[in-house]
Order: structure tokens, then sequence, then C-alpha cells
């Protein structure tokens, strides 16, 4: 009929209505929160924060009182006492020997890990879902207490501390390559299993392939959070660098520890800059 619209819809005024649907589809729409949500929420974050405060003794007065003790301390440790960078070189070495080592160990042994926690690769629930509690249990036990475990029973030095790092690694990458494993395209494997490949058949040419850039770049994630552990590992008598840590702390030298500090920051934020160049080009 002349005069009528011909586009089957047309928006009067009415926010986000649809072909068909009634006025009191429109009003039944969620409403976004009010005033007093806000206000309850607010008032629940600060008795929280309040409740911590008064549980662990925290304050701001005592924050207040101990400011200038801080002050203090970064006035004794600069200037840095530079003459004795030559003396830490071997121990940063070690430090990066001791990550290195570690974070190979332990990537080696996620692999098999990651595919016995895989739900689409292990078919029994039987067997992925109580790897994946040992792997949670292993994530839960913190690296400085793994290492001051094995200087128990192997000895001060850096095997201790490449133990706890290895653990720590498998942890890690166990379980963020487990996660990309089951999101993987099962097309592949179809294929494969329909021609009658055999299991380890299907992981060479069927995962493998689309899981090796995200495998090396969180080995390459872990090395990095590994370098920064192994920095305090020594305060337990695990090697490294800490092991400089704990003795400039413990006679109260901090222009010696300033420079630890500094070197360890160097060294960080070149093997950062380093890994994330490689992530880039593997992602």
């Amino acid at each position: 009929m002349k005069g009528q619209s011909n586009v089957p819809f047309q928006n009067s005024g009415g926010v986000g209505k649809e072909p068909g649907s009634s006025p009191a589809q429109v009003v039944n729409r969620p409403k976004p929160p009010g005033r007093t949500k806000h206000l309850l929420t607010l008032v629940i974050i600060l008795l929280l924060l309040w409740a911590s405060a008064k549980q662990t003794d925290a304050s701001f007065t005592e924050l207040f009182e101990g400011f200038p003790n801080m002050l203090d301390l970064l006035k004794e440790m600069f200037p840095p006492r530079w003459s004795y960078f030559d003396n830490i070189v071997q121990g940063m070495l070690e430090t990066i020997r001791m990550a290195l080592i570690g974070t190979t160990i332990g990537a080696i042994i996620a692999i098999p890990i990651s595919i016995i926690c895989a739900g689409n690769l292990m078919p029994s629930r039987w067997i992925y879902y109580p790897a994946r509690f040992l792997l949670n249990l292993i994530r839960t036990v913190p690296d400085l207490l793994l290492a001051a475990l094995f200087v128990a029973v192997f000895g001060l030095g850096p095997i201790p501390g490449i133990l706890a790092l290895a653990v720590f690694s498998i942890g890690l990458i166990a379980k963020l390559t487990y996660e990309t494993l089951e999101t993987i395209d099962q097309g592949p494997l179809e294929a494969m299993t329909a021609v009658g490949m055999n299991r380890i058949q299907l992981i060479v040419y069927g995962v493998v392939p689309q899981l090796a850039a995200q495998f090396t770049s969180y080995v390459l994630y872990a090395f990095e959070i590994n370098i920064r552990a192994a920095a305090i590992l020594g305060l337990v008598g695990a090697g490294g660098i800490g092991l400089y840590y704990e003795a400039t702390l413990g006679f109260l030298e901090y222009d010696k520890t300033s420079v630890i500090i500094l070197f360890t920051l160097v060294i960080v934020l070149v093997i950062d800059y380093v890994s994330t160049k490689l992530r880039e080009k593997l992602l």
C-alpha cells in the first residue's frame, strides 16, 4: 500500500527493540545497577580491607613511622660499591646455569605429564584427574620451600636449586601445555585415526605440529621466572647469586647489595627482552 514503509522493523524510540518483540519483553530486560548496589559494594570492600588490616596488625601509622627507616636504608645502598662487581659475576653465571638446566629438565618431564593430563588425549578420567591433582600439588609448594627440602637432602650447592627449579617448571609448563592441548584442532587427529594410525603416531604427527610454538613459548616464560627465582634460592643455601645476597645483607653491607640488585635487574631485563622477541617470532 502506498505510504507504508517496506522496512520490516523501524525503531520508533524503543532502545534495542527487535522485530516481533512485545512491549513486555522490552521491559523485562535487565536494568543497570543502581546507586545503592554501588554503595553496598564499596562498603563490603572497605569492610574486607578493614578486617584484613585488623587481623594482620597493619596500619598506616606504622607505615608512616617506618618510612624514614626506608629512606635511611636507601641512603646506605647508594652509591653502590662498584668494586664488588667482579666478585658476583661467577655467582650470576651460576644462577643463569641453574635456571637453564632446571627449566630444561622440567620442560622434558612436563611433556608426558601434560599428555596424561589432557582429557582429549587420555580417554580415562581415572588417569587424568589424579594426574591433574598431583600437578596442582606440585604447584602448591613454593620453590623456596622446595630448595630448602632439597638442601636438607643433597646439601649446600647448586644441585638443590636446579631440582627446585625443575619441579617448579614441571608444574608451570605442564599446566599451560595440557590446557592448550585440550583446545587443539581435532580434525587432523580424527583423520589420522580413520587411516589407522596409533596413539604415538597421532601425538607425533597430529599434536606436536600444532603445539610446538606454544610449548616453546611456555618454556621461555618458565625460564624468565626461574631466573628471578634462582636469584633468591641462595638464601637457603641452594647456590647462585642468592648466596651473595645473604652474605651482604647479613653483614649490613647495603652498598654491595645494591650492586647485586642492579646486576640482577640488568640480567632479567635482557633475558625478558630476548624471550619476548623470540615468543613474538614463534606465535
